[in-house]
């Protein structure tokens, strides 16, 4: 009789008995592949997957049920029909760089400049000294390595302004490769924070008819940009150059290594001379934009855009363009300019999105337009939610696509005076609701100060009971050039949210503070000292969060993040190791000496030692760069520790975790690791497998249950 009992009660333990999933089997996996976002994306009905201007007309495409179609939408008379899709005439060569009449594309060769005559096929040749680490145009420095040019074509489609750059003597990283035999190995220029030497360009300009070089008249400039930790935007656009619009004169931002100045300054493209316009220094970092640089030069006028967080806020100024002097604020007000999308000189009119300034959600993102004189501020979408633009060509209709985390999208079409033209689409998730769909929920809690607003989501489980406990997961990307949630738009979900509720978590993320989208203040609340990673914030959310949603068990909290999320991940557990029980750390910056100078150096600072000798062991220098290091708190793990790393990351290198791992095993503690053979940032084909190894960390270490063996996620 004992033996049945307690045979019952172990079936019991396996079988779930209600919908509190407090057994874990691989029913419940299932469940929770189901609620991945490629599983819950098939719902939606109407969705837009592309959409352009062509012609003065606009065209999308949506999707339904796996099957397509495309639309045009006349703007004259409103009418929809459907019509084929246009294609992109522009060269697919990813590896050139084509001029603006489409005549003409640029492309390294031996590390120098070869122009190609599009229409010809002919090559000439540009540069004619660069060498290895001393080439034109190069997009390696650092963790960005490929071989399009970095350049920005005048308006005329006869001028580049380009750099060479010098990584001569910029120290090296090294990645070998994993298989049977002698491993290869990669090696190349990689500059850390400290070093003497790091990435310099020597900007030139070249006419393309002439094959003349001009040489900018000023020293070496480092590597850097008001915007990224690169100098070269995604597409391998030169960032912080500006010609104008006859294509004799060049505005350009230099930064200094520590992105504490910008320098706004003028080249004559004829002969090199340079003018300084204008300079903004900073106790931390200048940036000219969340994501892209706001400043903007009339050459006509006489007169720039200057973009500065002076009084606390982004905001937009009016500059006298032969003085520097301050002619008017453009705006103004506790809230932000996020991207300045086009000016129109002779109206003297300004389009930018910003955030904050209506009510609700402050990373909600709104179109406005005002006058150069900081009059006729309007909102020309004030309809609630993240807005995104598709301008037409001539700016005189744009399309915008709005929606929220509970939201689906609508996409509207409006004229500039804001003025709704017509619906052009709306996404249906009735079919997405009638699955099963799970909300996230949008909360506001206090940050640490107790006086900040913080916003973020929860995810529950759809079996959530108050009379329940679940433990909690929480998810993190401390930046500071991103948070946790990038935006508030509407998604099925995020990663994989979802389905660890499904499995019988409570997830919580939050962007905390020291991260962008709001005050300068707030963005600053860590500079000097990354090793804050927000985690204060994060349990004073958790910890609020579970006062109003009783079923949460804080007394069981995980955590877990990639790349930025990894190294703060392990921080949570090392310093905080009586609130996080477990940490899934994947791909973690651990210590940032061991990470690219450009980006350690605008959040850190630059490297200073402050002590000869440590005062505890090794005889190492004591640095500004401790207080940021995850191997020099091993001695505090108490919880559960996975780290993951792929051997062959270029962006982070696997040494970063390898910092962690060898003082892990010097203090004798127990953790787990995982080494990705051949694998890169992001796991690649192996990613999957990494997922479903959290799950069974969190399942196994938080809810004390065996997961499924082997689940397959592919």
């Amino acid at each position: 009789m004992k033996n049945n009992i307690i045979l019952s009660l172990f079936l019991c333990l396996i079988i779930s008995c209600d919908n509190s999933l407090k057994n874990i089997n691989e029913d419940a996996y299932i469940k929770a592949l189901n609620h991945m976002p490629e599983n819950l994306d098939k719902y939606l009905k109407n969705q837009i997957i592309a959409q352009k201007w062509f012609d003065g007309s606009f065209y999308f495409k949506t999707k339904s049920d796996s099957v397509s179609k495309s639309y045009k939408l006349n703007i004259n008379n409103l009418r929809i029909i459907e019509e084929k899709f246009p294609k992109n005439n522009k060269s697919s060569n990813s590896l050139e760089f084509v001029s603006p009449d489409g005549k003409k594309s640029i492309f390294i060769k031996n590390h120098n400049l070869w122009v190609k005559n599009l229409e010809s096929n002919s090559i000439k040749q540009l540069t004619f000294n660069g060498y290895k680490d001393y080439g034109y145009g190069t997009n390696n420095a650092g963790w960005i390595r490929n071989n399009r040019p970095v350049l920005k074509w005048s308006p005329d489609s006869k001028t580049i302004v380009t750099f060479r750059q010098d990584a001569r003597e910029v120290g090296e990283m090294y990645l070998a490769s994993t298989n049977v035999g002698h491993p290869k190995l990669e090696k190349w220029k990689y500059a850390l924070p400290g070093d003497k030497k790091i990435f310099e360009i020597e900007r030139i300009f070249i006419n393309i008819i002439s094959g003349k070089i001009t040489t900018f008249k000023m020293g070496r400039d480092f590597q850097r940009s008001t915007t990224t930790d690169h100098i070269a935007d995604r597409d391998g656009t030169l960032l912080d150059a500006n010609f104008s619009d006859d294509s004799k004169k060049l505005a350009f931002i230099s930064s200094s290594r520590d992105h504490k100045v910008a320098h706004l300054q003028v080249a004559d493209v004829k002969s090199g001379n340079i003018k300084s316009i204008y300079k903004e220094k900073t106790n931390t970092y200048y940036e000219s934009g969340i994501s892209g640089e706001n400043w903007r030069v009339f050459f006509n006028s006489n007169e720039f855009l200057w973009y500065s967080e002076k009084d606390n806020w982004g905001h937009l100024y009016l500059h006298d363009l032969s003085t520097g002097n301050l002619k008017n604020r453009v705006t103004e007000g506790n809230w932000l300019v996020r991207d300045v999308l086009h000016v129109d000189e002779k109206t003297r009119e300004i389009f930018f999105t910003g955030g904050g300034k209506e009510k609700g959600n402050p990373y909600h993102v709104y179109l406005y337009k005002v006058n150069f004189d900081g009059s006729g501020l309007v909102c020309l979408t004030p309809e609630k939610g993240t807005h995104t633009i598709y301008p037409a060509n001539d700016w005189k209709h744009f399309v915008t696509t709005f929606s929220s985390t509970e939201n689906a999208p609508i996409t509207l079409l409006k004229n500039i005076e804001g003025i709704t033209l017509k619906e052009i689409n709306r996404v249906n998730i009735s079919n997405l609701v009638n699955n099963n769909w799970q909300k996230p929920i949008e909360f506001t809690v206090k940050a640490r100060d107790n006086v900040t607003d913080l916003y973020g989501i929860i995810h529950l489980p759809s079996f959530y009971n108050e009379k329940e406990k679940y433990p909690v997961l929480n998810y993190i990307y401390p930046g500071p050039q991103a948070g946790s949630i990038r935006d508030y738009s509407f998604k099925t979900t995020t990663r994989d949210f979802q389905s660890l509720a499904e499995i019988g978590f409570v997830v919580v993320a939050v962007n905390a503070m020291g991260t962008p989208g709001r005050s300068k203040s707030f963005h600053d609340v860590y500079y000097g000292n990354m090793g804050d990673n927000g985690l204060a914030d994060n349990i004073k959310t958790i910890t609020d969060l579970s006062k109003k949603y009783k079923g949460m068990d804080i007394e069981r909290v995980g955590i877990w993040g990639h790349s930025g999320g990894g190294f703060a991940s392990t921080r949570a557990i090392l310093e905080y190791p009586d609130f996080y029980d477990v940490a899934v750390s994947s791909g973690g910056n651990h210590d940032n000496r061991n990470y690219a100078a450009d980006w350690g150096e605008k959040w850190q600072g630059l490297l200073k030692i402050l002590d000869d000798k440590r005062s505890d062991d090794n005889n190492l220098k004591k640095t500004n760069y401790d207080n940021q290091a995850n191997q020099l708190l091993v001695k505090n793990l108490k919880g559960k520790l996975l780290l993951a790393h792929g051997n062959m990351d270029n962006n982070v290198a696997p040494y970063s975790t390898l910092l962690v791992v060898d003082e892990l095993i010097k203090a004798n503690k127990d953790f787990d690791l995982i080494i990705f053979p051949n694998k890169r940032h992001g796991f690649g084909d192996q990613n999957n497998y990494f997922t479903r190894r959290k799950w069974d960390y969190f399942v196994e270490h938080l809810l004390g249950l065996t997961p499924p063996d082997e689940f397959n996620l592919d």
